[in-house]
């Protein structure tokens, strides 16, 4: 009688450890599930559909760097006695980039270089005011009179050296499938902010091939994409029946849309005034092949390109109409993000149970 406290101890003591290490089990993956939607809620908060940052200044004003109060655009006189010019870091058909000085901060001097393309220097400035956000370079002033903006300055400088920037030791840690992902997100989020933004439906015509692309576009030093050149920016109006031309030159090559293309053969010589406008749609077409240079040949890119198959397709259409929404895209780029990840994380939690 005295030993089956003892048999009975024997008895449960195997299916008592068991239950121990599954309790333990499933709250090491339900750490792991909170700990995941920690992390996809922060990068949401970072995406989000939110277009204003809550940092930005009111309208006419600015604020660089860790700086708390909010100034105010710097007018002409402002300019001219307080930025210095450092040297020239680039030229366009449209105007030359000054690497400056504003109060012991760099900054970036735009000034016009061709006086017939005023109109296009003005129009630029008049959006990169206006659509001041999260997406779009800050502003920091300008002076109508001598055709001059200035901008903040982005050592990483323009997507086109993305490549080149992830091969530096420093940065090699961001090269990875997820952190390239996030930066096609970021695109696609530029994308469809211009083609809801405050004024209209933006397009973004100064995208004739990629490298062109990714010029019109910066790289901040904590790996985010902002807009930079909005000169060539027309909108579109379809209650109205405005559409758009970008330029008014014939546009070849795959990279442009079909509908940029001469639509009535080798045999007819191009004309302006008979080539079909088009809308935003242009602007999708586009999309798959800015995200291929964004993702790169890492390892994990071609499992992220798999899943992005079907939405990439329906870009490539040849019908505008049917092809998605930059919103559309932007959803789908979003959940592929949250399903990678969730499969990244979840195969260890698997292997524990």
């Amino acid at each position: 009688m005295e030993k089956k406290p003892h048999f009975v101890r024997r008895e449960f003591l195997p299916r008592e450890v068991p239950s121990i290490s599954l309790a333990l089990l499933l709250a090491a993956v339900l750490l792991l599930n909170v700990l995941l939607y920690l992390y996809l809620n922060k990068f949401s908060s970072s995406l989000g559909r939110v277009d204003t940052d809550p940092g930005l200044c009111p309208f006419g004003h600015f604020r660089l760097g860790t700086v708390k109060n909010c100034s105010p655009w710097l007018s002409c006189e402002a300019i001219n006695r307080e930025v210095r010019k450092l040297k020239c870091v680039g030229e366009g058909a449209v105007k030359k980039v000054f690497l400056s000085e504003w109060k012991e901060k760099k900054v970036v001097l735009s000034q016009l270089t061709n006086s017939e393309l005023k109109e296009d220097f003005l129009h630029g400035l008049k959006m990169l005011k206006a659509l001041q956000s999260k997406h779009v370079v800050r502003l920091l002033g300008y002076c109508e009179q001598e055709f001059t903006i200035l901008t903040e300055y982005h050592p990483l400088g323009s997507l086109r050296g993305l490549n080149e920037t992830l091969h530096i030791p420093k940065y090699k840690g961001m090269n990875t499938w997820h952190r390239r992902l996030m930066l096609a997100i970021d695109y696609v989020s530029v994308i469809r902010y211009l083609h809801s933004s405050p004024l209209g439906t933006l397009v973004m015509c100064d995208s004739n091939d990629l490298d062109k692309v990714l010029s019109q576009y910066l790289l901040t030093s904590d790996f985010h994409v902002l807009v930079n050149d909005l000169d060539a920016l027309p909108l579109v109006n379809r209650s109205a029946g405005m559409l758009v031309k970008c330029g008014h030159r014939e546009l070849r090559g795959e990279f442009v849309a079909p509908e940029q293309r001469w639509p009535y053969g080798e045999d007819v010589p191009f004309e302006d005034d008979l080539m079909p406008p088009y809308d935003e749609k242009t602007d999708i077409w586009k999309i798959p092949d800015v995200s291929d240079f964004f993702l790169g040949h890492v390892e994990g890119s071609d499992i992220v390109r798999l899943h992005l198959f079907d939405i990439h397709a329906a870009c490539k259409r040849k019908n505008p109409a049917e092809r998605p929404s930059a919103q559309d895209v932007l959803d789908t780029y979003r959940k592929v993000f949250t399903l990678l990840i969730r499969e990244a994380a979840m195969p260890g939690a698997r292997e524990m149970l």
